[in-house]
C-alpha cells in the first residue's frame, strides 16, 4: 500500500465510540397513514431532501453496511420505513421518510404523501426527535426552512445533521459549517456535523437520540 492510499485510509476510518448496537432490522414499512405501527419504542424520524445521503447516515449510526438500502436514484423511496434499533439495551425505532425535492412522482402523489407525512410527524405520541439532514455543500432551501418552522410549532425537538463533510478539504469543511451555524435559517445550537463515510459526528448524533428518548 502507497502512503497516499494509506493516509486516505487513515482519514476514511470509521470513528465509533460508545455502546455498539446489538439489533438493528426492519420493522415495517408503510405507503399511508393506515399502515402505521402502534406506537410502541420511542421514535427517531429522519428527513432530507432524496440525495442528501440519509440512508448512508442511518447505516453509520447502527454500523451497518445495508440496513438502510441506498440508491442512485434520488427520490426512489416512497414508504415510511421503520427500523428497530437496540443499543445498550435500550429499543429505539428508527423512521426513515421518503426524501423530498428530487422525486419524479405525480403532483397529485406528491400531495398524498404531505398529508400522511405531516400526519406522522405532528400526531405521533412517540415521536421524541426529528433529524434533519442539510448537505454541507449547498444551502439551505424554502423546504428546509418551511420543515423547520413547522416542526417548531408543533414542538416537535429538531436536529440537524450536515452530511457529507468528508466530501469537502477540512479547511473548507470548517468555514461551510460555520457559515451554516450561523445561518439564520438553522437552529444554531441543534446542528451536528457527519459524515458517514468517516463517522464524524455519529457520537455526538447518538447522545441527541439518548437525550431526547429520555
Amino acid at each position: 500500500m502507497t502512503r497516499k492510499a494509506a493516509q486516505k485510509r487513515k482519514r476514511r476510518a470509521p470513528r465509533r465510540t460508545g455502546p455498539a448496537v446489538s439489533v438493528a432490522e426492519l420493522l415495517t414499512s408503510a405507503a399511508h397513514a393506515s399502515g402505521f405501527p402502534a406506537p410502541d419504542a420511542p421514535e427517531v424520524a429522519f428527513l432530507g431532501r432524496s440525495n442528501v445521503g440519509k440512508s448512508s447516515l442511518l447505516n453509520a449510526l447502527v454500523n451497518r453496511k445495508a440496513l438502510a438500502r441506498t440508491s442512485s436514484t434520488p427520490g426512489k423511496t416512497r414508504l415510511l420505513n421503520w427500523f428497530r434499533v437496540v443499543r445498550a439495551g435500550a429499543e429505539t425505532w428508527f423512521v426513515d421518510l421518503p426524501g423530498y425535492g428530487y422525486a419524479k412522482v405525480a403532483k397529485k402523489e406528491r400531495a398524498q404523501w404531505k398529508d400522511w407525512i405531516e400526519a406522522y410527524l405532528a400526531d405521533r405520541e412517540t415521536l421524541r426527535l426529528a433529524v434533519l439532514l442539510q448537505d454541507l455543500r449547498r444551502d439551505p432551501t424554502e423546504d428546509e426552512t418551511l420543515l423547520l418552522e413547522w416542526l417548531a410549532e408543533r414542538d416537535v425537538p429538531t436536529v440537524v445533521a450536515l452530511t457529507k463533510c468528508d466530501k469537502l478539504k477540512p479547511m473548507r469543511r470548517a468555514e461551510r459549517v460555520r457559515v451554516l451555524r450561523r445561518s439564520p435559517d438553522l437552529p444554531a445550537g441543534q446542528i451536528i456535523a457527519t459524515s458517514a463515510q468517516t463517522g464524524l459526528g455519529i457520537p455526538e448524533l447518538w447522545a441527541a437520540i439518548d437525550a431526547a428518548r429520555g
